[in-house]
C-alpha cells in the first residue's frame, strides 16, 4: 500500500516532490528535478537511456571519446574491472554535492589512473604530472576532445593572437528569395489600430525582418481560424523549429521540454536581477513579438536578467566596444562581439540541402567543457594558443576576457615537441 502510494506521487505529473530529494541536485538538473521520471524509473533508479536521451546527440557531435562501445569492445574488458566506464551513473551521480566536482562528476579528481597509469611510458612529456590535472583547461577532455585533437592543435600552433579578418559569418535571413518572391504586405492584417497603441505596434512590426519576408499579424495571431491576442510560443515554432529545439535543450528552455512551466530568472543558481525575478522564459522574453530585434536580444535581453560578475564587466570590455563600433557603422557587420557572440553562437548547417548560417538557441552547449568554445567561438578571432591561456585564468573570465592572459598553457608545445624531426647522428 505505502509502495503504491509513493510510487503514485513519484511519477505524478505537478507533484512536487520535494520530499523524495536525497539531496541538491546538480546545476545542470536542478530545473527539472521536481520532472522526477524523466531520469528515473519505477523502482529501478537511473536508466541509460535516460542520460542517452538528453546528452546522446551532443556526445555524438563531439566525437566522443570513450562512446560506451570503446568498453563493449572485448580487448578493453580488463578495463571495466577497475571502473565500470560502460555507464553513465558510475561518474555521474545526482544528489551527492559534497562529492560533485565540475560538470556533475562524482568519481575522484585523478580518476584517469584506472586506465592511464602508464601514460608517461608513452608520453615523457608528462612524466611527474599528477592524475588530478587531466582535466585542466588545453589538456583533456573525458567526451568532447574537438579543439584537444594532436593534428588540431599543430594545425593551430602558428595562429596570431588576433586574425587578421575576426569576422563572424553572414546569417542566412529568410527574406523575400526564401518566400517565393513575395513583396511586404502594405499594411499589416491585425485587429490593433493606430489610436490604441498610438501606432508603435504596427511601426516596429513594419520595419521587421517578419514584414520583409511577408509574414503579418495573422500568421502568428490565429489559431484554427481564431484569432489569439496573446499568441503562445507554438506560433514561432511554426517557422522556426531549429531555434526552438534548441531553445528547449538549454537551460533557458530545459523545462518546456519536460512539460514544466517555463524557467524564471529567480529560480536560477546564478545571479539575476530582482526585477526580472518572475519574468517567464520564452521566445519573446529575448526577441520583441512585433520588432524582433537580433540586436537587442544580442546584448540587452541578456542584461536585463544576468547579474553576476561576467555580465556585469561586459559594458567594460573591449569586446563591447567592438560591438558598439559595428552597430553603429563605425566597423565591418560580423566584427562586434556580444553576449550572443558566444553563448549563442553562428553555425553552419545543411537546410533543405541548401548551406546555412543559424543561431544555436541552445546558450548552454559550449559552456562545459570550456574548450567546446575554443573551436566554435573563440577561434573565430583569436589563435589556438592564446584561447588556451585565456579560458585557464579565471580572472579573465570575470572581467568578461577584458585583457591578456598572463599564465601559459603548454598543450600545443608538448605537440609541437613530439612532432619535431629526430635530428641525424
Amino acid at each position: 500500500m505505502l509502495a503504491g502510494y509513493l510510487a503514485a506521487r513519484f511519477f505524478r505529473e505537478n507533484e512536487d516532490a520535494t520530499v523524495f530529494l536525497p539531496g541538491p541536485t546538480t546545476h545542470g538538473h536542478y530545473q527539472i528535478e521536481m520532472k522526477c521520471a524523466t531520469c528515473h524509473e519505477p523502482w529501478g533508479g537511473v536508466g541509460e537511456q535516460s542520460c542517452i536521451d538528453c546528452h546522446g546527440a551532443a556526445l555524438k557531435a563531439g566525437g566522443d571519446s570513450h562512446p560506451q562501445s570503446k568498453f563493449t569492445d572485448p580487448r578493453n574488458a580488463d578495463r571495466l574491472q577497475a571502473i565500470a566506464a560502460d555507464k553513465c551513473v558510475t561518474c555521474h551521480v545526482e544528489h551527492r554535492a559534497e562529492h560533485t566536482l565540475a560538470m556533475g562528476v562524482t568519481q575522484p579528481q585523478d580518476f584517469c589512473q584506472h586506465c592511464h597509469a602508464d601514460v608517461a611510458q608513452e608520453r615523457p612529456s608528462h612524466k611527474g604530472m599528477s592524475f588530478t590535472t587531466c582535466f585542466s583547461v588545453g589538456c583533456h577532455n573525458y567526451h568532447d576532445n574537438t579543439a584537444l585533437y594532436e593534428d588540431f592543435m599543430a594545425k593551430h600552433a602558428a595562429d596570431p593572437v588576433t586574425l587578421l579578418k575576426a569576422l563572424l559569418p553572414e546569417l542566412t535571413t529568410r527574406t523575400e528569395a526564401s518566400t517565393g518572391g513575395k513583396k511586404p504586405p502594405p499594411q499589416h492584417d491585425g485587429r490593433v489600430t493606430a489610436a490604441e497603441d498610438g501606432g508603435k505596434i504596427a511601426a516596429a512590426w513594419s520595419a521587421s525582418a517578419h514584414a520583409a519576408a511577408s509574414v503579418n499579424c495573422t500568421a502568428c495571431h490565429t489559431t484554427g481560424g481564431q484569432w489569439q491576442d496573446k499568441p503562445g510560443q507554438d506560433s514561432c515554432v511554426e517557422c522556426h523549429k531549429e531555434e526552438n529545439a534548441g531553445f528547449r535543450e538549454g537551460l533557458h528552455g530545459m523545462r518546456l521540454a519536460q512539460g514544466l512551466p517555463p524557467m524564471q530568472p529567480a529560480m536560477a543558481r546564478l545571479p539575476m536581477k530582482p526585477q526580472a525575478g518572475h519574468q517567464a522564459l520564452s521566445c519573446i522574453s529575448c526577441h520583441g513579438p512585433h520588432d524582433v530585434d537580433t540586436r537587442r536580444a544580442a546584448v540587452e535581453s541578456c542584461l536585463q536578467c544576468h547579474n553576476d560578475g561576467h555580465s556585469l564587466a561586459y559594458k567594460t570590455s573591449a569586446h563591447y566596444r567592438l560591438w558598439q563600433a559595428e552597430i553603429s557603422g563605425g566597423a565591418s557587420p560580423g566584427s562586434g562581439v556580444s553576449c550572443a557572440t558566444c553563448h549563442m553562437p553562428r553555425e553552419e548547417h545543411a537546410v533543405e540541402g541548401v548551406a546555412a548560417v543559424r543561431v544555436q538557441h541552445n546558450q548552454s552547449l559550449n559552456l562545459r567543457p570550456v574548450e567546446k568554445m575554443a573551436r566554435g567561438v573563440c577561434i573565430r578571432c583569436h589563435g589556438l594558443g592564446f584561447t588556451f591561456d585565456s579560458l585557464a585564468e579565471p580572472g579573465l573570465g570575470r572581467s568578461n576576457f577584458d585583457g591578456p592572459p598572463v599564465q601559459h598553457v603548454e598543450s600545443i608545445d608538448m605537440v609541437q615537441s613530439r612532432r619535431k624531426p629526430a635530428k641525424a647522428r
